[in-house]
């Protein structure tokens, strides 16, 4: 209990931060460059200067943001998670105020250089929601919704939303800033490719003399299975073992230092892969109401069960053909 309120007060920190991190960043780099983040955040953006040019009013950003997001988190509390959307809806609430109080300040009128910086600290912002189990809203609910509904990175597919929602921008505003805004988002996404690695894998190749306790210290970190393959070396043409796995690449770090422990010679090649089909076992968000999610060919498998050693004994082979198994 008491480590479960220390955990959500160190999210509320981590959300307030970002909160005022990406209000910053709107004020500064956003406002002066001229750009749009893309995003709920854009959208308030473009309405509140179209409002602005059309009929001489500018209309508070909280009103509008909060506004454009009552639906996105509609769809947190209905497909995702109550406490990740309460948590979410703290950052909402905290960037919209946040944006209206802090006043508006040049740091640099280089509108490129506005662009790339910009769109980091964005998503250093974003990311740092997202690994505390919260978000940013808007488009953000969408795109974990969709990851979670098909095991997809569907960051690109975000960024080529917001390329749309630029057009208008562009139509409206001029194709400048529409184009620069483009590498704004462009740079906040590859910063949280780089950040927020929970919808991607590694591919882990390992040769081993010890490949039973290796795949049993892969299972023990992720829940990810492992398949074991006989092989020779080329120089000394001696027996070795292949022990391949799939794993979160959120996870890899931690995999790997398991794999040292179990066998300090073990030879590793870790490669990112790009696309995954087949039975993959996906760790749930902590507030689905104890639901656990599997992956069997495409469909997607709800487990009512809420141990991870349960849940693999059930469904059995969970990873490249492999048979889960106990650590």
């Amino acid at each position: 209990m008491k480590k479960d309120i220390r955990k959500d007060i160190f999210t509320i920190i981590a959300v307030t931060v970002a909160a005022f991190l990406m209000a910053l960043n709107t004020k500064t780099f956003v406002n002066t460059g001229g750009l749009y983040p893309g995003g709920m955040t854009g959208m308030s953006i473009l309405i509140q200067r179209a409002v602005k040019q059309l009929a001489g009013v500018m209309l508070p950003f909280s009103i509008i943001n909060i506004t454009l997001n009552i639906i996105p988190v509609y769809i947190g509390f209905r497909f995702i998670g109550k406490k990740f959307t309460a948590f979410s809806c703290i950052m909402i609430l905290l960037n919209s105020f946040f944006t209206d109080l802090i006043p508006n300040h040049i740091v640099t009128e280089d509108v490129l250089l506005i662009s790339i910086f910009g769109g980091m600290i964005n998503g250093v912002a974003i990311s740092l929601c997202l690994n505390r189990g919260a978000t940013s809203g808007g488009t953000d609910f969408i795109s974990i919704y969709l990851s979670e509904k098909s095991n997809m990175d569907t960051f690109n597919v975000i960024l080529g939303f917001n390329a749309v929602i630029l057009c208008v921008a562009g139509f409206m505003f001029g194709w400048d800033k529409a184009l620069y805004s483009i590498i704004f988002q462009y740079a906040s996404t590859t910063v949280l490719h780089m950040l927020y690695k929970k919808f991607q894998q590694s591919t882990l190749l390992i040769v081993t003399n010890k490949p039973k306790e290796i795949a049993d210290a892969i299972y023990a970190v992720s829940q990810h299975g492992a398949t074991i393959l006989d092989g020779e070396g080329s120089y000394e043409h001696c027996e070795r073992q292949i022990v391949y796995s799939v794993v979160s690449a959120a996870q890899t770090k931690k995999v790997i230092h398991a794999v040292k422990e179990a066998d300090p010679k073990a030879f590793i090649n870790e490669v990112k892969t790009q696309k995954l089909s087949g039975r993959f076992y996906l760790r749930p968000r902590p507030d689905h109401g104890g639901d656990k999610r599997v992956w069997n060919g495409d469909r997607q498998i709800e487990c009512p069960l809420c141990d991870p050693l349960q849940h693999a004994e059930k469904y059995g082979e969970l990873l490249s053909g492999s048979r889960a198994r106990r650590a």
